[in-house]
Parts: C-alpha cells; sequence; structure tokens
C-alpha cells in the first residue's frame, strides 16, 4: 500500500509570495502601437492609445485543437481550430473564457469531394460578410483543395454557404492547404501552401479579383526554415511601412515545427519574390525548460482595446514526434526598434498571464493539486496517492498527485461557476470517475499513447454560482491498451462568470 502523501505546512506569507509568482511567469511587455492583423486593408499606423487596466488572468490552454484562426469582434473573441469532419467556432467575450465556451458549428458539407479532413479555417470580413477559408478533401491527402464560404449576414459564426473552389491556373489540381488572406496596395492575394519546386508543402502567393476569385497564377517563394519538410500557415502583420509574412516549417509533427519571417515594403509587388526579404533564424520555436515543443500554425489578433498584439498558435507538452495532442495557446508579442515583431519564448502551458487589455475579465482562478490556490478552494486526498515533481515541466508548478489504488480519492472545493481538471495523460494511466456535487459520476479514461502533461481530462457543465465539489475516484481500471491504472491529479482551472 503506497503511504498517504503529506503536505509541507506553509505561512500565509508563503501562500502570497507563490501567488505572485504565478502572475508574474512569462508576462510580455505593453506595445505601443497595434498591427493590423485581420482588416479590409492594411491602415497607416494609429496615434497610440491609453490601455485599459487589466481586468484578470488567464492560463492556456484556450482550445484542444490545433491549427488556430481568432479575431476580436464586436465584443467577442471568435476561435476556429482543426476539427475533421466540420468547422467549428468558440465565441466568448473573455479569453479566459474560450476553453469552456460551446462550440458552435458552422459549416459541415456534404459533397463527397470536399467534406473530408477539413483543415485550418481562417476568417475575415469585407465589405459586410465574413469569407472562410478552409481546406478539405475525399479521404485521400494529396486531393486536400481550398475553398472559401460565404456569410449570409455580417456574423463571423454565420450560417455560410459555399462560395467557391480556389484554384491558381498554373496549380488547378494540385495539392493546397492553409489559405492566408494578404491585402496589400488596395488588392487581395491568397497565399497559401502547395506543391511548387522548392516543396511539396511550399509558399505559393497568387492574386485575387474579390475575396472568392483567383485572378491569376500563383508565384512560389522559396522561404527558408531550418528544416526540409514544410512551409505552411503564411499570416501577416502590417507595420513600420512593412508587411511581414509569418510561417511555419518542419513537420507539424515534430518537436522542431516553428516559425519563421520575410518581409517586403508595403508598396512593393507580392508577385514579385525578389520584393521578399527573408529574416534568418527562427522568430519561435521551441522551449524544452518550458515544456513547450512544436510551437506553430499560428495568427494575429488584437486586445479589445486595440492596443497590444497577441500571437496565437499550437503547441505539444511532449518532444515525441507525434500529430496528437497539440492545444491552441496564446501570448502578447512586441516589436523591435527597428520595426519587426519580437515574439520572444513559448511561454509554459500553465503560466499566468494578463488578459489582453480591454478585456471585461473572467475571474480565473487556478487549484494546484498540493493545495495552493489563487482563489478560494483547495484539493483533499482520502486513500493512498502519491506526490513528487517528477513531471517537472509537464505540470503546473511542477508537482502532481497520482494513484492506482481503487477508491482513492481527490475533492477539490471550489467557489465559482464551473471547473475544469487539467492533469498527466500516460500510457500506465486508467480510468476515473468524476462528480460534481456528489452528483452522478462520468467515467473518463486519463490514458493516452504518449505521455503528455496539463492535458484537459474533464470540464464540468454549467452550475449556478456558488461553493461547489468535484470529486476525482480511481476506479482500478483500466483500458486494453494502458498498463496500469493510474489517475494524475495536477491543475484544477475554476471559472467565475
Amino acid at each position: 500500500m503506497l503511504p498517504h502523501p503529506t503536505r509541507p505546512p506553509r505561512t500565509r506569507i508563503a501562500l502570497l509570495v507563490a501567488a505572485l509568482l504565478g502572475l508574474v511567469v512569462g508576462l510580455l511587455p505593453a506595445l505601443t502601437a497595434p498591427a493590423a492583423a485581420v482588416s479590409p486593408a492594411p491602415a497607416p499606423d494609429p496615434a497610440p492609445r491609453v490601455a485599459a487596466a487589466a481586468a484578470g488572468t488567464f492560463r492556456n490552454p484556450l482550445n484542444t485543437g490545433p491549427d488556430p484562426f481568432m479575431t476580436q469582434w464586436k465584443g467577442n473573441y471568435y476561435l476556429t481550430t482543426t476539427q475533421g469532419n466540420s468547422i467549428r467556432m468558440w465565441r466568448s467575450p473573455s479569453l479566459g473564457t474560450l476553453m469552456t465556451a460551446a462550440p458552435i458549428t458552422v459549416w459541415t458539407d456534404t459533397d463527397p469531394s470536399r467534406n473530408r479532413n477539413i483543415w485550418a479555417p481562417e476568417f475575415y470580413r469585407f465589405g459586410e460578410r465574413w469569407y472562410m477559408y478552409y481546406t478539405a478533401d475525399d479521404g485521400v491527402d494529396d486531393h486536400h483543395r481550398l475553398y472559401v464560404l460565404e456569410s449570409e449576414g455580417d456574423d463571423p459564426t454565420g450560417p455560410y454557404h459555399f462560395k467557391a473552389k480556389l484554384a491558381p491556373p498554373n496549380h488547378a489540381n494540385d495539392f493546397a492547404i492553409d489559405a492566408g488572406i494578404l491585402q496589400v496596395g488596395g488588392r487581395l492575394y491568397l497565399a497559401y501552401s502547395g506543391i511548387n519546386q522548392y516543396q511539396h508543402n511550399g509558399l505559393n502567393i497568387a492574386p485575387m479579383s474579390n475575396p472568392y476569385t483567383v485572378s491569376g497564377n500563383a508565384v512560389a517563394l522559396n522561404g527558408a526554415g531550418g528544416c526540409p519538410e514544410v512551409r505552411e500557415g503564411p499570416e501577416f502583420l502590417y507595420r513600420n511601412g512593412r508587411v511581414w509574412m509569418t510561417y511555419s516549417t518542419c513537420d507539424t509533427g515534430k518537436p522542431d515545427y516553428q516559425v519563421w519571417m520575410m518581409s517586403m515594403p508595403l508598396d512593393a509587388d507580392p508577385l514579385v519574390p525578389g520584393n521578399w526579404r527573408q529574416h534568418q533564424g527562427a522568430v519561435f520555436s521551441r522551449a524544452d525548460d518550458r515544456g513547450v515543443f512544436g510551437p506553430g500554425h499560428h495568427a494575429f489578433f488584437r486586445s479589445p482595446d486595440g492596443t497590444e498584439d497577441w500571437i496565437v498558435y499550437h503547441a505539444k507538452s511532449t518532444s515525441v514526434n507525434t500529430y496528437s495532442n497539440r492545444t491552441t495557446r496564446a501570448q502578447k508579442f512586441t516589436w523591435r526598434a527597428d520595426g519587426s515583431p519580437d515574439f520572444g519564448r513559448p511561454l509554459a502551458m500553465g503560466a499566468t498571464q494578463n488578459l489582453p487589455s480591454g478585456d471585461p475579465g473572467s475571474g480565473n482562478y487556478w487549484i494546484n493539486d498540493d493545495g495552493r490556490s489563487s482563489g478560494p478552494g483547495g484539493v483533499t486526498y482520502t486513500g493512498a496517492w502519491n506526490s513528487g515533481t517528477g513531471c517537472a515541466t509537464q505540470c503546473f508548478w511542477s508537482d502532481d498527485h497520482w494513484s492506482d489504488r481503487a477508491g482513492a480519492t481527490a475533492t477539490f472545493t471550489f467557489t465559482g461557476t464551473r471547473i475544469a481538471l487539467l492533469s498527466v495523460k500516460d500510457t500506465g494511466n486508467g480510468y476515473a470517475a468524476i462528480s460534481v456535487d456528489g452528483g452522478p459520476e462520468q467515467r473518463v479514461d486519463f490514458h493516452n499513447a504518449i505521455r503528455v502533461g496539463e492535458a484537459v481530462q474533464y470540464v464540468s457543465p454549467q452550475l449556478p454560482n456558488g461553493k461547489h465539489t468535484l470529486r476525482v475516484r480511481v476506479t482500478g481500471e483500466h483500458n486494453a491498451q494502458s498498463g496500469a491504472s493510474f489517475v494524475s491529479v495536477d491543475r484544477a482551472e475554476v471559472y467565475v462568470n
């Protein structure tokens, strides 16, 4: 029988220090002026505005899917990620509550030539309509092509109708993924990843006569990347008289998946490859000391008050080469004296960050497995549990509890409207039975073929605002692929609004 874990006594001062450290981890300096990330056309740099006070904090992930795209529109954040056989969108007034927002299915398709493997949707507003760009196939990867939907009204969530296939004449029947829209000189251009003389997944740009019509041949850009495999997911920033194109390189399953960049003057022709200047070296890449691997396939958005620039991207908490367990994360970035964007280093998954300036706030707080908390509540254990710091960067505060003893329980007490449990998934994990306020238990499988940390194991239903309990019970059972029945307890994220 494993001994019951003992937890060291903590003074009120120690708790205060821990909370302050959590708030400080990974914060970046404020911006002096915004970039035009998603707008009808690049605009001159506006006069600096006074940033609103921070309304609270949040921790990643924002979503359990990869390939994120997000914008802020009329008081809400709108996020899409790759979902497979549909396009889904999440809408929330605060960045801190996106993870618990209900998904809105904005598109499914009955056409068998384009209703499978739907990847990387992006949406832009032109006029009073929204245009949703995405890639899909018929079940064969090399049949991926680019498509665009048009909204019926002025709402990012739709409804949408199918508008067109996007295919430059010189690549009419070629593999193509990851559409991004470039806007310079009052014109639109389709940037994407597809076949060219440099890569199977190489950078291409084609002219457009309107948001749904490609009007000429694509030209290829020979982007550097540190790895030979891909150049994909082109995105654009407009500032300091230049347009900055960032893109992801290396296979997305690798821990070395990363972001590179090139730029050109805003008044140059993007269809002339020589106008693009390559910036040497990755501008956003793995941070092993923070447990972040394969950061990339990103997009940009502004804070609600327009004073800050943010990057949203996917990354993994494992160095194993795998396409699974990529989660959506966000952090603020700044600008260098030479006018180029400075994305810094990716933050640890659970790093506490200030919400974007002007965000109305969410009141989120965390409860660690050892009882530390940034809000009201804590956690108690019955039965035999292990505890320690062996999970290092894969855990919140670098520690967790785990047990395989049937009947052992961990009970979180919290005050709010919803709670999420994040912890380690592993090859030797089994089933937990989870219940809220003594209600019916839900069976949750903590097993995964690869060890990953701070995985979202469970999100409660919406609850009346007040005091509640979440109980995690070890069942002692596991699926046929698992080697044991362990259950991990690491971080609980509590939602107040």
